[in-house]
Parts: C-alpha cells; structure tokens; sequence
C-alpha cells in the first residue's frame, strides 16, 4: 500500500495503446493547465498537465507493449523506472481488453499502483460486452474505473482518486497491494493469462454483432465509394477553409488591420520621428500584420484536420493510401506522417521515427518538406487573392496536389536510386469512430494556432526589424530602398531567378528570408512593397509569373527549424542533401511552369 506525503507533489503517470483516448482525457484532467516540450535528449513530444497545485499528469507516448525498443517505449520505460511516479493511470479500450491488457501486465512488473481507466465502455456495451468491473479489479489486482471520455463520464472520478488522496484508503479497504507476483517467458503465456482473467469478469452476447463503425466502414472504406469520398472530404475542408469560414474571416481581420489599425497607429504618431513611424507601421506592422491576417485560415484548417483524427478516419486514409503509396516503396503507415506534414513539416519528420525500417524513416523525412506546410499558406493567400480573386480555393488546392503529386514521382526515384530495399509489411489498428470532443478539438486547433502566433511574435517579428533596417539603411546611413543593403542583396541572387519569371530584387530578397520561415515572405514583401499587397502584387506579377513563384516557395528550400530537426534525427549529410535537392527540384518545377505556360499562351 502507498501513503503519500500530502505536501508533496503527487505525479500520474498516463499511458496506454494509440487511439484509447489517451488525449482526450488529458485534456479533460489538465484542461488548459498544460506545458509541451521534448523529451531529454529526443524529439518525441512531452506533454505535462496539472490537475491542481499539488498533481502533475505526464503523458507518456501511445505504445502497445515495452518490447521492441522503439524511442516511445524506451522513454516510457525509463520514465516508470525513474523512481518520479505515484500511479499509473493505464488507460485500455474497454471493447479491446485482450489486446490492451497485455500492456498492463508489463505496467504491473514496476510495481507501481495502477489506476485501469475502461475508456468507450459504451462502445463495449453496443457490442454486448459485459464486463464485471469489481471481479477484473480483484483478478487483476488494480483498482478498475469504467469512463466514456468522449463525454466527459467517469472522468471525476479519476479526479476524486487523485486530489483526495481516496486512493490509498481505497487500495486499503480493498486489499489490494500492487505486487506483481506472475511473470511471464513469452508473448504467448502472456496472453494465456489474460484469456483466462476474462473469461471470469467479461461475458458475450449475440445482440449488435454489426457495429456503428463496422456499419461506416462497409461505406468510407468500400472499394468503389472509399476514394470518391475521401475526394469529397477533401474538397469539403478546402471549401470550409477557404470559402466558408477561414478565408472569410481572415479577410474582415485584414480589412480591420489595414483599414482601421494601421490609420489609427499613423495618427496615433503623427507626431513621432519619420524613422520610428515607418518601423512601427512598415516595419513591424507592415511584416506582421501581413502574417498575422491568415491566422482564422490557419485555425480552420487545423479544425478539420483535428477533427478527421479524433474521429478515427485518418487511420483509414492511412489503409486507402497504403497501395498508392506502396509504388514509392513506402508502407501505408508512413502517410500519417506525410498528413502531419500539411500541419508543419517539423512534427512530421518527428513522427517518422515510428516507422519501422530505416529505409521508411529516411526516405519519408525527405518527401515530408514536399507536402505544403501551413507557413507557406499565408503566402499563397496573399498572391493567389492579388491575382486570381474568386478562384483562391483552386489556386491553394492546385498546390497542395502538386506537392503530392511531386512526391509521389520523387519517391519513384528514390525507391530505384538511394533506397532499394525490401517493401515493409502494413499493420494498422483500425479505431473505433467516434463523435470529436468539442473541448479536445478546441484544445488541438488552439495549441496550432499558439504555434502560428508565437512564430509571428517571435520570427516573423525579429526578422521584420532586421528587413525594416537592411530596407532603409546602407554604409552611408538612411537612404531610399533601392539604394540599401538588401535591394544590393536581392540584385546580387535575382538573375538565378530570370528563367523562372520573377526576378526583382524584391521578390528574390523575399524566398531568401523564407529560410527562416516560410511565412516571413509574405513579411518581407510587406516590409519592402509597402502598403496593401491585393493592389501591389498585380503590378509586380503576371499570372504565369505568380504560378511559377507559387511552385518555386511550395518546392523550395525548407525552413531553418526543420533543416535543424533533420539533422538532429538524421545527421548532416541528409540534411544538406534534402537543401540541396529541394532547391534544384523548385527550380526546374518552376522554370517548366513559367516557360511551358507562355508556350501554351503562345499556341492558344
């Protein structure tokens, strides 16, 4: 039995199998109380939350068992054996314990009390699945508590137990001491044991045999209807972000800085030094702003993309894409982190360590860059409303399918070039679907939009000062843009961009800052055209030539964050060789765009 200091810091260690509803009850215990870093060492994420002053809950990657040394279950192993954890809080599929418990019994070899949390336990009684709760505690030596996080049931419970220390007492009356006296020599025995633990506590009926997602998938997964309809959801996430709520948000927000905003800033320092004003106004709100506008855009996405995971459906994206993806010599696994990729590359190319062979983690981290990113969507939002206003929707989903599209060639190439190897076998745990947690979206789209707003107070920031000064300043001191340092910086790199149909000083100064990150182009360009951008880019682009600079920053380059998490997960030589590949690809994609397209003019 464990008694606790009550002054002292109670630490829940939270764990279980991938797609339990482990997140959900994460943010139903911590809420926004919440901090996300990286483990010592590693890039796999690390998520602390706190209940109150005095319990921590730290979220332990998803995993299935601690035997295959992957980095999740070496962290997860070294976390429980650090000697910092209280409890155990083992949260299992109610309607899947055969597979679940299997976990739990190398949970119970710490000798750690464990709190088994029975999440979906609705799901197992549409399933006629009847489990005896008190029975499984006693056989298994755990205290047992049936939940639904999806609705919030049962979770005060876990919170009681935690806060109140009800705990030990609990453990106390129910004898229950937390030793582990069985071991196990295999998988095998393994789950004997536990075959034998639930034919006493879990019995079966004959009712619902067909289930709700049994039932959805004899449609979203059919052979004839599985790809028309992941199409249509498709277009129907660039028609909500783009038509229906993002883009019609985030064009108020822009009539609000532009219209009113930077009006009132300029009375506001009417009075001020001419330099000051001008770094406030074209500096700082000039590069920012310009970002900042298409932060609605950005939280739309995010939703829909929240919301397609929480629900279950991306793993069967992930089964549909697996005999496409095949042909590039990936498994199906790898399109989870490929669908990252579309959020932020960084992420991505962190998840890739989940795949199981090399040969997948290389080749998937350097096709990652070539999925369109959120940062480079600000700028295609700025051009494509410049230039093509009323068709914004097909310009960004246009570019979307090209950097897949590209991919897919490039991973042709790969597998016959650098990567000939043996294709790796497909597993993947179908979930059950689910109705998304309102509070658990919201809680995903805001930790992106924090991302996007804590680059824009930082990056986007510093490097709008530093372009505001190269902007108004050469060896002489102030002087006009065209004679400062950075219009001789863009004239020096603009002729390699002559072939590709936009090569001012302006625009070449623009990809270079993108390096650091790909939304500080649309920065830039505020900083150094001034002004409204809708009414400035016509003048500077043709359409062929804003196509041809759209598929140069989609190709591009990646951003310094990701060339810095390349090489730390893969080393330097594939980081320099993903730079360096990128930026050959982007050209000579843009340069046949740019030239192709005035033929095709030409011709017709």
């Amino acid at each position: 039995m464990v008694v606790l200091d009550s002054k002292r810091m109670i630490t829940a260690a939270l764990i279980g199998n991938p797609n339990v509803g482990k997140t959900t009850l994460f943010n139903l215990l911590t809420g926004l109380n919440q901090h996300v870093g990286n483990w010592s060492g590693v890039t796999v994420e690390k998520k602390e939350g706190f209940i109150n002053d005095n319990v921590k809950i730290v979220d332990l990657p998803g995993i299935y068992a601690m035997d295959t040394y992957s980095n999740e279950e070496k962290i997860s192993k070294s976390f429980l054996e650090s000697g910092d954890v209280d409890f155990i809080l083992n949260i299992v599929d109610a309607s899947n314990l055969h597979r679940n418990l299997y976990l739990t019994m190398q949970l119970k070899e710490f000798n750690i009390p464990i709190i088994l949390i029975l999440n979906m336990v609705d799901v197992a009684e549409k399933k006629g699945i009847k489990i005896d709760y008190g029975k499984l505690s006693k056989l298994l030596d755990v205290m047992v508590v049936p939940i639904v996080a999806s609705k919030g049931k049962g979770v005060d419970k876990i919170e009681e137990l935690l806060e109140n220390d009800i705990f030990s007492k609990a453990n106390h009356d129910n004898d229950i001491h937390y030793q582990n006296d069985v071991h196990f020599k295999s998988e095998a025995e393994t789950y004997k044991y536990i075959e034998g633990i639930l034919s006493q506590c879990v019995t079966y009926t004959s009712e619902n045999t067909f289930t709700i997602t049994e039932r959805i998938d004899k449609i979203l997964i059919n052979k004839f209807l599985a790809y028309p309809i992941f199409i249509a959801i498709i277009y129907l996430i660039f028609q909500f972000t783009f038509s229906w709520v993002g883009q019609p948000l985030a064009d108020l927000l822009d009539s609000f800085v532009n219209d009113w905003f930077v009006p009132y800033i300029n009375t506001l320092l009417s009075g001020a030094n001419g330099w000051f004003k001008s770094l406030i106004v074209d500096g700082i709100i000039g590069g920012v702003g310009s970002v900042i506008v298409f932060l609605p855009v950005i939280l739309a996405l995010f939703l829909c993309i929240s919301f397609l995971e929480d629900s279950g459906y991306m793993a069967r994206v992930a089964f549909l894409m697996d005999k496409i993806i095949r042909k590039m010599g990936l498994s199906g696994k790898a399109f989870i982190p490929l669908i990252i990729g579309f959020g932020c590359n960084v992420p991505g190319v962190m998840s890739t360590r989940t795949l199981e062979s090399e040969k997948d983690r290389k080749m998937t981290a350097l096709l990652l860059p070539l999925m369109s990113c959120n940062a480079r969507l600000p700028i295609y939002l700025v051009i494509a409303g410049a230039l093509f206003k009323g068709h914004e929707a097909v310009v960004v989903a246009s570019l979307y399918a090209l950097g897949v599209i590209v991919a897919f060639f490039i991973g042709i190439l790969f597998k016959n070039t650098i990567f000939k190897k043996d294709d790796e076998p497909f597993i993947i745990e179908l979930p059950e679907y689910k109705l998304p947690e309102l509070r658990s979206l919201a809680l995903h789209t805001w930790e992106k939009g924090k991302g996007f707003l804590r680059k824009a107070g930082t990056i986007i920031f510093s490097v709008s000062i530093i372009v505001w000064l190269l902007s108004n300043f050469n060896f002489s001191g102030m002087t006009e843009i065209d004679k400062s340092f950075i219009a001789g910086i863009g004239r020096f790199i603009s002729p390699v961009f002559i072939p590709l149909g936009f090569a001012s000083w302006q625009n070449s100064v623009s990809l270079l800052t993108g390096i650091m990150a790909k939304e500080v182009v649309v920065g830039t360009m505020g900083v150094i055209y001034g002004g409204n951008l809708t009414k400035i880019l016509p003048t500077v682009f043709t359409p062929i030539s804003a196509i041809s600079f759209l598929v140069f920053v989609l190709l591009y380059t990646p951003c310094i964050s990701l060339i810095a998490t390349m090489k730390k997960e893969y080393g330097g030589k594939m980081a320099m060789f993903s730079v360096t590949y990128q930026l050959i690809l982007a050209w000579l994609v843009s340069f046949i765009v740019y030239n192709g397209g005035n033929l095709i003019l030409k011709i017709f």
